[in-house]
């Protein structure tokens, strides 16, 4: 299968007032703790859940609080969850305390305004959101401190790193880290600068694998995401990728680096330029990125955060080594058929010839690729997978390539009962009946692709 294929910043505005001239994460899916990260699918009965709370393109006095199971098709879970009592709420950060609550960390002022302090608020559902506090960053001649971003190391501190500038150069900003001193999350250290990053750096975003700390930092001259690594949290980072490297373009800013379930690393940025929310896929640890592309349900809404990724308790699941048909949710007469290799989708009924029940009905296994997955395979034995996006059968040929093809992970479905299968290489591509032919296809975030890639699982009709 082939490769698939503006509102103004702050920072824009603000460069037209001045002369041109940091967020970090630890992934993992364990409660309370991003430490290294582990990717899988979710086992039976558990699913992915990742949440983003941004400030909005309309409005940066208050956040929506976005969900989704797929890093793909985020859908609203509060709008305007939280407003703080005073000033304003942007770039948040989410991530999940040991103590079982969710905490947020916010910019509290416009970009126009001199802003030495941050936000702290907390929840115990991402619902309802109180208010914390404003921690002023100890600075001297502190003049912005701007995105701050939670940063949970694999020895379980939890740390704050900020992105500020001093009144001497108010634009020009440098990557600072603060860990805290109590679990209550109420007391920190003196401000320390990442080392090597350098200044004229904002938005700086750390993942950690084994023991590499990769960060992607915006350029604030060549409005480029730029790529880092070190050995320690505070540096000294080596920058070894500038300019447009990734083929992500300019005026970019924000980055956001999740893992997949699947092993693959999405990186997510505000495009800003544009007016598009982006993400981008790499698959050899950040070496190469595929083609960025826009997240349809969020661009020209949200601006600028982060991502978690948790493992959540209810999510479908479909028995294996069990023979099923697979039901349409929105055209309830017609079934997956498998006609001459290909997976279509026309009317099965009781009376349709015993040649068309044995060709709707498959058994269902455990992934090629992931056990936690899913592959399918028809009465000859042969497995369902994709190519050139479309559904097809095909004898297993042994290969890793055919083995992440023909494994799907399957994701909740638009009602009840009824379960999405994600192409396991393709994460946020769906097997959808279009023309009754059923292909793998991007989602496009509506109720109607919701619709077309959701089918329930039901007793089989041979």
């Amino acid at each position: 299968m082939t490769t698939r294929p503006p509102t103004p910043s702050r920072r824009t505005l603000l460069r037209a007032l001045a002369a041109l001239p940091a967020s970090a994460l630890v992934l993992g899916e364990l409660p309370g703790l991003l430490g290294t990260a582990e990717a899988a699918a979710p086992a039976s009965g558990y699913a992915t859940r990742y949440t983003i709370v941004p400030f909005l393109n309309s409005d940066d006095g208050t956040v929506n609080v976005y969900q989704s199971d797929d890093a793909t098709d985020f859908r609203l879970l509060q709008s305007s969850a939280y407003t703080p009592p005073s000033n304003r709420i942007r770039d948040a950060s989410i991530f999940k305390h040991t103590d079982g609550y969710y905490y947020v960390t916010y910019t509290t002022h416009t970009w126009e305004d001199v802003s030495t302090t941050i936000g702290f608020a907390r929840s115990s559902d991402r619902v309802t959101w109180t208010f914390l506090y404003d921690y002023t960053v100890p600075i001297t001649n502190l003049s912005r401190a701007w995105a701050p971003e939670w940063f949970v190391d694999s020895d379980g501190s939890v740390n704050v790193i900020v992105s500020c500038s001093t009144t001497d150069d108010e634009w020009i900003f440098t990557p600072y880290i603060l860990t805290a001193s109590n679990s209550a999350l109420t007391a920190w250290s003196s401000p320390v600068a990442l080392a090597g990053i350098g200044s004229n750096h904002i938005d700086t975003y750390i993942v950690k694998v084994g023991s590499t700390y990769h960060a992607f930092t915006k350029n604030e001259t060549a409005k480029y995401i730029e790529y880092l690594t070190a050995t320690s949290l505070t540096g000294p980072y080596t920058i070894s990728r500038t300019g447009d490297w990734a083929g992500w373009g300019s005026y970019r800013e924000g980055p956001s680096v999740i893992q997949l379930d699947n092993g693959g690393w999405r990186i997510f940025f505000d495009g800003y330029g544009d007016g598009n929310y982006y993400y981008s896929d790499s698959y050899d640890t950040f070496a190469t990125w595929s083609t960025p592309t826009a997240l349809a349900t969020l661009s020209g809404t949200a601006r600028h955060f982060t991502v978690i990724k948790e493992t959540v308790s209810g999510g479908t699941s479909v028995t294996k080594n069990a023979t099923r048909s697979f039901q349409s949710v929105n055209y309830t007469t017609r079934y997956w058929e498998e006609v001459s290799s290909l997976l279509n989708l026309p009317v099965v009924t009781s009376s349709s010839a015993t040649a068309d029940k044995t060709a709707a009905t498959f058994t269902v296994v455990a992934g090629l690729a992931d056990a936690n997955g899913y592959s399918i395979r028809d009465a000859s034995g042969n497995y369902l997978r994709h190519y050139n996006f479309r559904g097809r059968f095909d004898a297993n040929d042994g290969t890793t390539t055919f083995a992440k093809d023909a494994t799907f992970i399957a994701r909740t479905g638009s009602s009840s009962g009824s379960v999405r299968f994600e192409s396991y290489n393709y994460p946020g591509y769906y097997l959808r009946h279009y023309n009754y032919q059923l292909r793998v296809e991007i989602s496009d975030g509506t109720d109607l692709f919701r619709q077309d890639s959701s089918f329930t699982p039901v007793t089989s009709w041979a």
